[in-house]
């Protein structure tokens, strides 16, 4: 997974953008992009290749309950610098509210979100791709 974050030309949509000078909300943004992008990753390299079956797997991944399970997951792995990125995306005010999913588990998963944004922008490929699976297994347990 890290490898195909680090094609030639990529860092060129990002390369001006300091995670620390941006709001939690919009670490959240890139983050639930990116995320996407490494679930769907994983699919196609561990899972079926039929559209709909990878769709409902990745959907199944990507919401905020899942989310909120991904971060339990991986809390105790995280560093204290990471933690405080996670908290101040959770306890970001946001204008959109959660659908289908309790207020609670959609302000976790805007948390987890902002980390795997800061950790994409920070250039922490590795970090993110072992806490994604570290989290993906262990949710998949479940």
């Amino acid at each position: 997974m890290e490898e195909s974050l680090r094609k030639p030309g990529f860092d060129a949509f990002s390369n001006e953008l300091d995670p620390e000078e941006l709001s939690p909300v919009i670490l959240a943004y890139l983050g639930d992009a990116v995320y996407e992008l490494l679930i769907r990753l994983y699919m196609l390299s561990h899972g079926s290749k039929q559209p709909d079956r990878l769709h409902k797997h990745t959907t199944g991944l990507v919401n905020a309950s899942s989310q909120t399970k991904m971060l339990f997951a991986i809390e105790e792995l995280l560093t204290e610098e990471e933690l405080t990125v996670y908290k101040r995306g959770r306890n970001a005010k946001k204008l959109s509210h959660a659908k289908n999913q309790s207020i609670g588990d959609y302000r976790r998963a805007t948390g987890f979100e902002a980390l795997v944004g800061w950790l994409y922008l920070k250039k922490e490929y590795s970090r993110l791709e072992e806490l994604v699976l570290h989290g993906i297994e262990e949710v998949r347990k479940a």
